[in-house]
């Protein structure tokens, strides 16, 4: 009886800490929680202290006076500024824990595939220092997999694609492990890099990291559009010759080239995977062919590419952007089955 109202009560949680977003699920309620993975700092006689956490603090990228930053404490999937990424995870703990009713959660966080040791433990001590009891971790890959319903305890190959906003990751698994992981530090946020270069190269104008995101989602495009320059928008920045406002029309094929080298990584990285996959799981993803998850694979026509190029059948996660938040719900919500999938530092 007391397990089954400790399974009620539970503020057990998983968290997806991605470089754009972290996503937060509570057992035995979903996803509660999901923001951007941003801090506003503001200075006071010369210490630094939180002005504003996720969605609040994004609004404040690009626009703060000089006494305030807006930062982005994870860089490429890991944890770029220790004692600000314990403060936003505090931070997300806290608004979805009433305080009277607080208890230490037991947290199960994502990781990158490529993590290093140190930085796996600077992720575990971070959520330690947020108030968890226990800590585990989990990678991104085999967390996205369960997300988007592959079966990967069975004794058959499958292979996930998960684009995340810091890192690609591919994986092949098999039997509840990583048979084989590559992952690469191009993601949406090279993609949205990749779109300020363009412009500013072939335009002269430069414009901020939220307007080249809205580019991406209206325009981008991995394959050219058949006829012409395709779907077209205005956008605005700044003249970088008269140093004056201005407006300018770009397409759907200027896009396109100015993704081509992010998504050419993407696409090294599958052929890669596939090219060290063992053959008898290699027949298996044949058969089933490869899942995108994570806010990347939404780029337009980027499975299309990928399914040409390498001969596969591709598909994109029916909720790609949540699949890493909900494989590690569905991992909180049967840890002692799950057990085998997790890690600790110590």
């Amino acid at each position: 009886m007391f397990s089954a109202l400790r399974g009620l009560f539970s503020s057990d949680i998983g968290i997806d800490l991605g470089t754009a977003n972290t996503l937060v699920y509570v057992r035995g309620k979903g996803i509660v929680l999901n923001e951007p993975s941003v801090v506003a700092l503001t200075e006071i006689l010369g210490r630094k202290r939180v002005l504003a956490v996720g969605e609040e603090a994004k609004l404040m990228v690009g626009r703060t006076p000089g006494n305030i930053t807006a930062i982005r404490p994870l860089k490429d999937g890991v944890i770029a500024d220790f004692d600000v990424a314990e403060e936003m995870i505090k931070h997300f703990v806290r608004k979805i824990h009433n305080r009277k009713s607080f208890v230490s959660p037991q947290i199960v966080i994502c990781i990158p595939l490529g993590a290093t040791a140190v930085e796996r433990r600077a992720i575990q001590e971070s959520a330690e220092c947020a108030g968890a009891r226990k800590v585990f971790l989990v990678e991104e890959p085999m967390a996205a997999a369960i997300g988007a319903g592959l079966s990967v305890t069975e004794a058959a190959g499958s292979m996930i694609v998960d684009i995340g906003g810091g890192t690609t990751e591919v994986a092949t698994l098999s039997l509840g492990g990583i048979v084989y992981g590559n992952s690469v530090k191009v993601g949406g946020d090279k993609m949205d890099e990749a779109i300020i270069n363009y412009i500013r190269k072939f335009h002269n104008l430069l414009i901020g990291d939220i307007t080249a995101e809205k580019i991406k989602k209206e325009i981008g495009s991995a394959i050219k559009p058949e006829t012409g320059e395709g779907r077209f928008m205005l956008i605005k920045g700044r003249d970088l010759i008269h140093g004056m406002p201005k407006e300018i029309r770009i397409t759907e094929l200027q896009m396109v080239d100015s993704l081509a080298e992010p998504v050419s990584l993407v696409l090294e990285a599958v052929k890669f995977a596939l090219e060290n996959t063992p053959p008898e799981l290699s027949a298996d993803i044949v058969d089933k062919g490869i899942v995108m998850t994570g806010g990347g694979s939404l780029l337009s026509k980027l499975d299309e590419m990928l399914a040409i190029k390498t001969g596969l059948p591709v598909s994109v996660a029916e909720d790609p952007l949540s699949c890493v938040a909900l494989g590690t719900g569905q991992i909180l919500e049967q840890i002692d089955i799950m057990k085998p999938v997790l890690h600790r530092t110590y």
